[in-house]
């Protein structure tokens, strides 16, 4: 940890020191035209608007740590799981289990701490249940993905106390394009599981309609890894959805239904032919149905009204070879309601309620977890005032949440949050930030009542059904450098948590599986993160960008109980890239430390360095269509790949060297 908090130092130290150069056009800034180009949009992502926190802000004008993918960085950043695409954010990793499984971590966090959102509500599978479970949400189909770094339950609940990642897909339009139509659609194929994926989208309307279509299909094989193939790798994912909407002067209201299937290997429990044993596969399939609508100025002293309802039928049915086994199953209703009231003694602010009522079943030899149904309210306040150089946010949330499993007493929990934020930007072109908050989560259906085995992920659990609530207990303070040359940032964090959660090794054995059992102690997180954009150059010959960053978190559990498992490694990356009007092209390599603060019973993962490489054309852009051809590749140096974070990573390291060529049209 102590390597990377200097490399981290220097990074931030160096991007401080360098000059802004009097005369540069900032990137990002529209041309002659009106209109910016790709390559620009890509370099200002901290002008996208984050609709994950109200009031309409930008990521630069939010005090708590936000970052956004969109436009090629988030081409460039796609992968098969919503883990793998966010992976590149600094303090953002991934579970994996092979390339189907990727769940994002943030700074140490996940499952249950990391609440997965698509538009604002939550997905809704059961990814946050064990790690050999995929999210349903696709990444090729997203317009933008925003990640609320730090608790986050102010907005989102208890299931987000360690952050949000919210896919932004435009399923339920809330404007029309300004030509009447526009869309999109990508093909590629990829060398390392012989892969193809293809998507579409379509978006139509004028001043009083729009309509929406998505849909994309991906077929890849077991691929390949450092001396040969990882066994029971395959995946097989289609999805799609069709929305429409009415709009006006007085806002919109529309509606959408998604369909999301996939099919998937365990290379955790790949079969042994020779011994009669069949491969464990999955496959799920998803329908989600979302009623989305907003207002303007409905009434006097409201700026806005915005409602998001969902219903959510979830299933998916583990394998052995063509004989079914535990089916998992969801059925949600979930609401959110946002209030934007005017400004009020000069104080801009939101309040709202979030509501849900969840009923998960396994039924099978496997059923690890017992059919529960859990419902939650809760009403939540955030406000904010400038009083010069200063900008205060507050926020107070409170939560009632039911886990009711069958057979068993019911437990009920009173989580509540309080944060508080100040920026203050003391020069032009600097800012500090910090932020306190006070959050609680309570326990997750697997944490209080799982019991048995389960043979896709190889784990006999054992959950405890009188866990208390956990309440973390956190303090951020970041530094941000906004220059024509030069954009740098760096934080510093400290969270304590009470009666944290996590599951842990016991070293014994049950039904030819491992036993791990879910308990609790007082824990704590402390990690630091920076990352700083060098705009080298800028000219006919093209312009050229140096980002450097790196991440490190500590966890440990408080009286001697040694380190929390499955921490990520601490990381150092950079990347070099270069654009011209019809080109562009970088090259880039993260190396990942050793881990090996390890948990008792979990083993130390050897640290390696990732190169790749990404270079696009543009062969035809006339103003209302353009074309781009592309070369992605990945894990160049063909590295052995064992992420600290997986519970699989002794039996199945991610892919060896990948290179995927494709084609990209947008109208």
């Amino acid at each position: 940890m102590r390597k990377t908090l200097i490399a981290i130092a220097l990074t931030t130290a160096l991007g401080a020191s360098m000059p802004a150069l009097a005369g540069e056009t900032p990137p990002g800034t529209a041309d002659a035209s009106g209109q910016e180009t790709r390559a620009a949009k890509v370099q200002n992502l901290e002008g996208v608007v984050v609709t994950a926190v109200p009031l309409g802000q930008t990521a630069d004008q939010i005090v708590q740590p936000v970052a956004v993918l969109a436009g090629s960085r988030l081409d460039d950043a796609k992968g098969v799981s919503l883990g793998e695409t966010v992976s590149s954010i600094p303090g953002v990793q991934t579970t994996a289990l092979g390339t189907a499984v990727g769940r994002p971590v943030i700074r140490g966090l996940d499952g249950p701490r990391i609440s997965v959102l698509e538009n604002g509500l939550a997905s809704q599978d059961v990814s946050n249940v064990s790690q050999d479970h995929a999210v349903t949400l696709e990444p090729f189909l997203a317009d933008q993905i925003e990640v609320l770094k730090g608790p986050a339950t102010l907005l989102y609940g208890s299931g987000a106390i360690g952050g949000v990642v919210n896919v932004v897909d435009g399923r339920v339009p809330e404007h029309a394009p300004a030509n009447g139509l526009a869309g999109r659609a990508e093909v590629r194929a990829d060398s390392v599981s012989d892969g193809r994926t293809g998507m579409f989208r379509l978006d139509g309307g004028n001043d009083g309609f729009a309509l929406h279509a998505d849909g994309m299909r991906r077929d890849n094989d077991s691929y390949d890894i450092p001396g040969g193939t990882l066994a029971n790798s395959q995946v097989k994912t289609t999805a799609g959805s069709v929305g429409a909407s009415l709009l006006g002067s007085w806002g919109y209201l529309g509606a959408s239904v998604a369909r999301f299937m996939d099919h998937y290997g365990s290379p955790a429990e790949p079969g042994d032919p020779e011994e009669g044993e069949a491969p464990v596969t999955i496959k799920m399939a998803q329908t989600n149905y979302n009623l989305k609508g907003g207002l303007v100025e409905p009434f006097a002293g409201i700026a806005r009204i915005e409602f998001n309802l969902g219903h959510n039928a979830y299933q998916h049915v583990e394998y052995d070879g063509d004989e079914p086994g535990t089916t998992f199953t969801t059925h949600s209703n979930q609401g959110r309601l946002v209030v934007t009231h005017q400004p009020l003694a000069e104080w801009q602010g939101a309040f709202g309620v979030q509501t849900e009522h969840r009923r998960f079943t396994a039924v099978g030899d496997e059923t690890f977890v017992p059919p529960t149904t859990t419902k939650d309210v809760g009403v939540f306040l955030t406000e904010q005032r400038e009083f010069g150089p200063l900008k205060l946010e507050l926020g107070a949330r409170t939560d009632r949440q039911t886990s009711e499993p069958e057979g068993a007493p019911k437990r009920d929990f009173s989580p509540t949050s309080f944060s508080a934020g100040l920026a203050w930007r003391f020069a032009d072109r600097w800012h500090l930030t910090l932020n306190l908050d006070r959050a609680q989560r309570a326990p997750a259906e697997e944490e209080l009542f799982a019991n048995g085995p389960h043979d896709a992920s190889a784990t006999f659990e054992i959950g405890n059904p009188d866990l208390d609530k956990e309440t973390s207990n956190q303090a951020e303070l970041g530094l941000h450098f906004h220059g024509d040359v030069v954009e740098g940032k760096v934080a510093a964090y400290y969270n304590r948590y009470k009666d944290f959660i996590y599951l842990a090794d016991t070293g014994e054995v049950d039904d030819d599986l491992p036993v791990r059992v879910w308990s609790q102690a007082d824990a704590k997180f402390r990690g630091a993160e920076a990352e700083a954009t060098f705009h080298l150059a800028k000219g006919a010959g093209g312009n050229w960008d140096l980002r450097v960053f790196g991440d490190t978190v500590r966890a440990t559990l408080s009286h001697g109980g040694g380190n929390v498992p499955r921490i990520p490694a601490g990381r150092l990356g950079g990347q070099l890239s270069w654009s011209a009007d019809a080109l562009r092209a970088s090259l880039g390599a993260v190396r990942y430390f050793k881990q090996d603060k390890t948990a008792p019973f979990e083993t130390e993962t050897a640290g390696y360095t990732l190169v790749n490489a990404h270079f696009a054309w543009t062969f035809h852009d006339d103003g209302r269509s353009q074309w781009e051809a592309f070369v992605d590749g990945n894990n160049l140096t063909n590295q052995t790949v064992r992420p600290a974070t997986s519970l699989f990573k002794d039996v199945a390291p991610l892919p060896g060297r990948n290179v995927s060529v494709g084609l990209r049209a947008f109208f």
